[in-house]
């Protein structure tokens, strides 16, 4: 371990925690300065490898903050294990990074940071649908580069949502809010596909046109898809906020992209490998009129051959969290968890978490997603 990499609070602490990355805000820092951790923090603005983290954590660490883009696999949690590690924090809410299995089979708590992501990563799916549907990329990169000699009748012709079919895969709390405000603020009818169906989006439906029935307007619908290719082959824009799993590892594939409407759009907030991204290509080239927005990318940070390369495509840095009140959040539950596993608090037990993010954060853990399997109270 290069000691230069890395920068130390409280030397003299109790507790030895290690972060990986540098995080925003200093609540998440005071909150494990508070527990009487002595936090090392890595200076690195690169993916960690694992034998990397597996040096930092030496010989004696107590808990560690680790990042969506590294492998927590089974050597590293039995590394934390034989250093005394009680518990590790992965700084994100997903979790597709980490062998929970192997973490449970040591006895490591893993915790994440559920709850603060929600409206921030729907609005950014909204922002990629509008993005992609009015060709925003495409215009920008027309005028800078000086192409712009007036305005013309046909010039970059997008795509109308209002009356619009929007198809929701995985109506999860991410999905759900970003299905409400595209719904309720722009008229669309919804069809979704979840692992079940969502009363609260009927009852936010029926609501919604009661007011548009005062309003002399149409009524929208609501519909849940049964499958997968029925939502695909009835919506016009379709966006994914499913978990990363076995079972949905290139759920949208080249089969199912030819499902798809010749114009419609395809956004992706939730994680890369859910799209076939070189089938994408392909599908893109050969639909000029298809569109994607997509946040997030299959083997990240790269890009499959040619997808930087299409107008039809809108492409951003996986940054759908990054609001400053969303980060810093993250950033407070994470080292609750940590902080709160070390100092014997117990587990907390509702699914709102702004009780952790003000200037007196309850003296809890805020969640543990192996909590089950290690039979922790709460």
């Amino acid at each position: 371990m290069n000691r230069e990499q890395w920068q130390i609070h409280n030397p003299d602490g109790q507790f030895r925690v290690i972060v990986t990355k540098a995080l925003p805000g200093n609540r998440w820092l005071n909150l494990l300065l508070q527990a009487n951790c002595r936090v090392e923090v890595c200076r690195l603005q690169t993916v960690l490898e694992t034998e990397t983290i597996q040096s930092a954590i030496g010989n004696r660490c107590d808990g560690v903050i680790g990042q969506l883009t590294e492998d927590w696999n089974a050597s590293l949690f039995e590394a934390l294990k034989d250093a005394g590690g009680k518990v590790y924090s992965n700084y994100a809410v997903g979790y597709n990074n980490v062998d929970l299995h192997a973490a449970t089979r040591f006895g490591l708590p893993v915790g994440n940071t559920p709850g603060v992501l929600t409206e921030t990563t729907a609005e950014m799916a909204v922002a990629l649908t509008f993005a992609a549907a009015r060709r925003l990329g495409e215009a920008e990169r027309y005028i800078r580069a000086g192409k712009f000699k007036g305005w013309l009748p046909d010039l970059f012709l997008g795509t109308l949502l209002s009356g619009k079919t929007l198809g929701v895969i995985g109506a999860g709390r991410i999905g759900s809010a970003y299905a409400k405000m595209m719904v309720q603020g722009f008229g669309m009818h919804l069809i979704y596909h979840s692992a079940s169906e969502k009363p609260g989006l009927s009852a936010l439906i029926d609501e919604l046109n009661r007011f548009r029935t005062g309003q002399h307007l149409s009524p929208v619908t609501c519909r849940f898809a049964n499958t997968l290719e029925t939502l695909l082959e009835q919506a016009d824009i379709v966006s994914i906020h499913t978990v990363l799993d076995d079972t949905t590892r290139h759920l949208i594939d080249a089969r199912r992209l030819r499902l798809m409407k010749p114009d419609a759009i395809l956004i992706n907030t939730s994680r890369g490998p859910v799209i076939d991204e070189s089938a994408l290509v392909d599908h893109c080239k050969n639909h000029p009129d298809f569109r994607a927005g997509l946040d997030v990318f299959e083997d990240e940070p790269d890009l499959a051959e040619g997808l930087k390369d299409l107008d039809n495509v809108v492409i951003v840095p996986h940054i759908a969290s990054a609001t400053r009140w969303t980060r810093e959040g993250m950033a407070a539950l994470a080292a609750s968890n940590v902080a709160g596993v070390l100092c014997g608090y117990p587990l907390w037990d509702r699914a709102d978490m702004t009780p952790f993010l003000g200037d007196n954060p309850s003296k809890a853990v805020p969640n543990i997603l192996n909590r089950l399997e290690l039979r922790m109270p709460g």
